[in-house]
């Protein structure tokens, strides 16, 4: 994947990750307050973000450095977010419990994207 999708999606996520943030302190406190999802709800804000930053940063490793391991760590960076946070954000949505199930399988690709990432800058060096 090119670094300058690989930015230009950082940022977009990273935007979202700010406007529900947002949504979710004002408009959905005291819904998610009384269902008890505030935390699920702030756990998924915070890793978008995080990963929102990871993404960003890897589309510029990615001006110095080339390899596929970098590419694919973008991949894996994308696709854990929006399983991970995605999952937690439905779950908050409609309370359906089973949705946290798979949860973990974003949380896997994330993991599996910072290996990758690690694995990548040491082929190039």
């Amino acid at each position: 994947m090119p670094h300058k999708l690989i930015i230009i999606i950082g940022s977009i996520s990273g935007a979202i990750s700010v406007i529900l943030g947002a949504f979710g302190a004002h408009a959905l406190k005291d819904s998610l307050t009384a269902s008890g999802r505030l935390d699920t709800y702030e756990t998924a804000v915070k890793y978008q973000m995080y990963h929102s930053l990871a993404l960003i940063l890897l589309g510029i490793l990615m001006i110095h450095f080339q390899h596929k391991y970098l590419s694919y760590a973008s991949y894996s960076f994308i696709i854990g977010t929006i399983i991970f946070s995605g999952s937690l954000y439905l779950l908050c949505a409609t309370g359906i419990s089973k949705l946290g199930a798979i949860t973990p399988i974003g949380g896997l690709f994330l993991i599996a994207a910072w290996v990758l990432l690690a694995i990548g800058i040491y082929k190039t060096a």
